[in-house]
């Protein structure tokens, strides 16, 4: 992610607009984009100052109200699928997605995986050697 400007250089671009230099000469001078120079000289209008805000943050957990109906479903019933779950919460006017599901779920150290009880495909050691036509038609 980009690093934002200065605040040493965002507080001279606005003082030269303030100081009624043009935006696009202001621009020129200092080398900045055209757009830069409005915004940064109206933030210092509106708030007093040029400076950034801030960059990233913690995410809201949109679902925490609602941890312990979640995980109390997953408890009752283990096999229940992720859509499953979010069609369940829609049910109850809770508005989600997948991925939020995901993340409270994974936050309380549980998994959506294959149970033992269903097969995959399995290693090739495994699986059985194929007969041959003459065993399979009974004719030999």
């Amino acid at each position: 992610m980009a690093r934002p400007y200065s605040n040493d250089l965002r507080e001279r671009v606005a003082a030269a607009v303030a100081g009624g230099r043009r935006c696009r000469e202001v621009a020129a001078l200092f080398d900045v984009s055209v757009s830069s120079v409005v915004k940064w000289s109206q933030r210092q209008r509106t708030t007093g100052s040029a400076a950034a805000k801030r960059m990233g943050g913690h995410r809201k957990r949109l679902l925490e109200p609602h941890r312990d109906l979640v995980i109390g479903r997953l408890r009752e019933e283990p096999d229940l699928t992720l859509k499953a779950l979010v069609a369940e919460l829609a049910e109850h006017g809770i508005t989600t997605c997948p991925v939020s599901v995901w993340r409270l779920v994974r936050s309380e150290g549980m998994s959506f995986k294959k149970k033992p009880v269903r097969r995959g495909a399995g290693a090739p050691e495994d699986r059985q050697t194929a007969r041959s036509v003459e065993e399979v038609s009974g004719s030999a």
